[in-house]
């Protein structure tokens, strides 16, 4: 069996889809969500079954999960960028992510677990996914200071030799429409189009930086998946992992992809951003995929213009899932 946290969501119901697609069907999701039936990312995916996130802990942490298990992909978290309450985040993305260790270790399962780009913060320290240089790193934000404890600790146990620690950057792409403030700037600029003709991007309050040009690694879900599931394929590819394009871009060349796709001529607004976001806004991120690359991953990753003009015309139009 394979588990998956964070099952119903977002790159979570993505992993699903990309293992249903190598037959893989005895997959247990385990999510925040009362049942399936309530999240529409599930509806076209096969798994044996399903379990609440609270249900799950419960019985990993009182020894009741008796099935064998070849791999955990633990994927569930507050992913709220924004959350303010430390002790939510802590409990959740903390001390929830100590206890799935535990249990997969315990279980001789693959651990393959979520931690963020946010860890990284400005990016004054480099976005090394080099295990020597977490100590360095400083989040901005009380997320990214959760995912960065996760990964301390796995340190400091000795963890690293032997489970994966994913650092996402900016991923988008189909099943990410329940996220609501979470979603990608991909969808949020397709609807504002759609509504209005045109779409909004910050204004710059960094004068090495136009409006516009700050920069992010943008990457595609299923880029996202296949990276993810080259660590289910590689078991001796262990630590903590950059996933990412490797190429930053810039917000400017997203909302011209966005138009592109869309067939549609650029009508770009710049807005004031919130002053309580300009002290922890990132104004470049870029992953450092060395490492992966070295591990042996080899498969092309999708340029930032064919994979907006994939998820318009084949999701976004129609309103489609993986």
């Amino acid at each position: 069996m394979i588990v998956i946290t964070g099952g119903a969501g977002f790159i979570g119901s993505a992993l699903v889809a990309a293992l249903n697609a190598r037959g893989i069907r005895d997959i247990l999701i385990v999510d925040t969500a009362a049942g399936p039936e309530n999240c529409p990312n599930l509806r076209s995916l096969f798994f044996a079954d399903y379990l609440s996130a609270d249900d799950f802990l419960s019985q990993i942490t009182a020894d009741k999960f008796q099935s064998p298990v070849e791999a955990v992909f633990h994927l569930g978290a507050c992913s709220s960028t924004t959350e303010t309450d430390i002790e939510f985040l802590t409990k959740n993305n903390v001390e929830y992510s100590k206890s799935v260790a535990a249990f997969a270790l315990e279980k001789n399962a693959r651990l393959v677990h979520a931690s963020s780009a946010a860890t990284y913060g400005d990016g004054s320290k480099g976005f090394s996914d080099e295990d020597a240089k977490l100590r360095t790193l400083e989040p901005l934000n009380p997320y990214g200071k959760s995912k960065q404890a996760f990964d301390l600790w796995a340190l400091d146990k000795g963890l690293l030799s032997k489970i994966v620690s994913l650092k996402y950057f900016n991923v988008f792409g189909p099943n990410e429409y329940h996220k609501a403030d979470m979603r990608s700037f991909v969808l949020k600029g397709y609807e504002q189009i759609r509504q209005t003709g045109k779409v909004k991007l910050f204004k710059s309050h960094n004068p090495d930086y136009k409006d516009g040009c700050q920069m992010r690694d943008f990457l595609y879900v299923k880029d996202a998946v296949d990276m993810t599931l080259f660590f289910l394929d590689n078991k001796t590819a262990n630590g903590v992992f950059n996933i990412g394009s490797g190429q930053a871009r810039t917000w400017l060349d997203l909302a011209n992809a966005l138009f592109a796709a869309m067939d549609l001529k650029p009508n770009i607004e710049f807005i004031d951003m919130p002053e309580i976001l300009r002290d922890k806004y990132q104004y470049f991120t870029q992953a450092d995929i060395s490492k992966i690359l070295a591990a042996g991953y080899k498969n092309p990753i999708t340029s930032l213009e064919n994979a907006v003009k994939d998820y318009v015309q084949n999701y976004l139009i129609s309103g489609r899932y993986l």
